[in-house]
């Protein structure tokens, strides 16, 4: 069993009912536990900004699955939420992604743990920091809560 972290974001839609299906859905999956859920963040978007604004939420998972197959988990369920991928960062009813996987590292083609870009945005490393704040990044070697700036862009959603 391996503990992983995921992160999850939609703006298309009904944003706060996406993230709550995909939780569900993952759960639901052979091999696949939902062990605790960050608060949701409302957020700007990074990249191609002329979209409306993403709903983001960290999750920590308990896993018998292989990185791969993790992988294969979270593009399915994407999928099932109807995931479209017309332009880079663009609008999306879901995104999930392997934020960490144990304390692995994996470069590889079709994916990369930790996630590359996870240091850099806040998004991400608030709502991780909910539930992983004492979980080691391997790359930096570093607590995820020693890599948390405050980001007033980041506004916890109130449900």
């Amino acid at each position: 069993m391996t503990f992983a972290y995921l992160g999850l974001g939609s703006n298309v839609g009904d944003r706060l009912a996406q993230l709550e299906t995909a939780i569900s859905i993952l759960n639901d999956k052979d091999g696949i536990t939902v062990t605790q859920t960050s608060l949701i963040y409302e957020t700007d978007p990074v990249g191609y900004v002329d979209q409306p604004q993403f709903l983001n939420q960290c999750i920590e998972i308990q896993t018998t699955l292989n990185p791969k197959a993790l992988l294969k988990a979270c593009l399915d369920t994407e999928q099932q939420l109807h995931r479209v991928r017309d332009i880079r960062w663009g609008p999306r009813t879901l995104d999930v992604d392997i934020l960490l996987y144990g304390n692995q590292i994996i470069n590889e083609a079709e994916l990369i743990v930790p996630h590359p870009r996870m240091l850099e945005r806040s998004f991400v490393l608030i709502p991780l920091n909910d539930i992983a704040t004492h979980v080691i990044e391997p790359n930096s070697n570093k607590e995820i809560g020693h890599l948390v700036t405050p980001d007033d862009s980041v506004k916890q959603y109130k449900i």
